[in-house]
């Protein structure tokens, strides 16, 4: 593996978590995004109060990726060497906790319906 292209990311993504359930998380990030992104447009503002309750839920989602990608893998704890190990455990954990974050958000957000503010 002379060249990092992102084909080449894709087949080590679909190795590591499986083809099905790797697509599953694409095809669930897509739809949570597109739900995000129609609710910022739809409000046209960031609601301070779901935002602090969403952020409530990061540590929890950061818990929740690392752990996740431990099951997927079979890994443990003790199967971390060295730093690159390391900073990427870190990476999945700051995913996990923007990705519930964001996710939260979103459904406090369809569940409340438009804000008063955005009928403005």
């Amino acid at each position: 593996m002379k060249d990092l292209t992102f084909e080449t990311l894709i087949a080590v993504f679909e190795e590591i978590f499986g083809r099905g359930l790797f697509w599953t998380m694409v095809a669930v990030a897509a739809v949570v995004t597109v739900a995000y992104l129609y609710v910022l447009i739809r409000d046209r503002h960031l609601s301070a109060r779901k935002f602090l309750a969403a952020q409530l839920f990061m540590p929890i989602g950061a818990i929740a990726a690392v752990l996740f990608v431990q099951w997927v893998t079979h890994s443990g704890f003790g199967d971390i060497g060295g730093p690159v190990d390391w900073i990427v455990l870190l990476g999945v954990a700051g995913m996990g906790a923007v990705g519930i974050a964001i996710l939260v958000y979103t459904v406090q957000a369809l569940i409340a319906g438009k804000s008063p503010k955005a009928a403005e």
